[in-house]
């Protein structure tokens, strides 16, 4: 539930990269085109769009791994946050308990708080004696546990959570997926990123879509899903161009 206090602010936010042409003149892609956004303290925010659309950039600059390149974005610095993904910024020559000792502490834990925390971490995780091993030994799977677990165990302002996770088997899939509605249904601010606007209508309460780097729409969360149906819909059935300009 939200609270109405703003807890990030996007100001015409923006992103491109350069390249070059044969080598010679320099070219700027555009990926993110002037975005404005609120996202509100206590709020599950719902992103939605199509692969390429966006999305992966404006986590990680949501995350502060990535700098925009035009605009602003607002938030106070003291503010904790993770983006929930397969193994980001996990470092391979480093345990799993190591890795989730920094993890923690960068969300802001002291490192006794953070060592405190291990214990539940690896229990939940289901590594065994891999969470004592280098993640450099872990498959995918595995990465994607360790990140997870430390995400659920240990409190951050802002959970950004990615649709590409992948945790592992069935039962373990099931039990992270009641972990995260937990989290979702809390008072922890969450941002969920997904191509799916049914997924993003069953678990968020706000919504925006997001198509080639511009907000098309944003609200009420079942009217925004509809919409982004409707263009989906209409894109494939005229074979990948529509009457929405894409």
């Amino acid at each position: 539930m939200s609270s109405g206090d703003i807890l990030l602010k996007a100001e015409n936010l923006q992103f491109s990269y350069a390249g070059r042409l044969r080598g010679f003149k320099k070219l700027h892609y555009p990926v993110l085109n002037g975005l404005n956004f609120n996202v509100y303290r206590g709020e599950t925010l719902g992103i939605v769009g199509r692969n390429g659309c966006g999305k992966s950039t404006l986590l990680l600059i949501l995350n502060g791994v990535v700098a925009p390149t035009g605009g602003k974005l607002e938030h106070d610095r003291n503010i904790t946050r993770i983006l929930l993904t397969l193994g980001l910024g996990f470092d391979k020559e480093l345990t799993g308990r190591d890795n989730a000792l920094l993890s923690a502490m960068l969300q802001g834990y002291s490192k006794s708080q953070a060592t405190e925390a291990l214990e539940e971490i690896k229990e939940f995780s289901e590594l065994g004696d891999f969470f004592e091993r280098p993640v450099k030994t872990y498959s995918s799977g595995m990465r994607s546990r360790l990140g997870f677990s430390t995400a659920m165990k240990t409190d951050v302002d802002l959970l950004l959570i990615d649709e590409t996770l992948s945790v592992g088997d069935q039962n373990f899939s099931r039990k992270a997926e009641k972990a995260m509605m937990e989290k979702i249904n809390s008072d922890q601010t969450v941002i969920f990123v997904s191509h799916s606007g049914k997924q993003v209508n069953k678990v968020c309460s706000r919504a925006i879509w997001i198509e080639d780097g511009s907000i098309h729409a944003e609200g009420d969360t079942a009217e925004v899903a509809k919409k982004y149906k409707a263009f989906m819909d209409d894109l494939q059935k005229h074979g990948g161009k529509t009457a929405w300009g894409a």
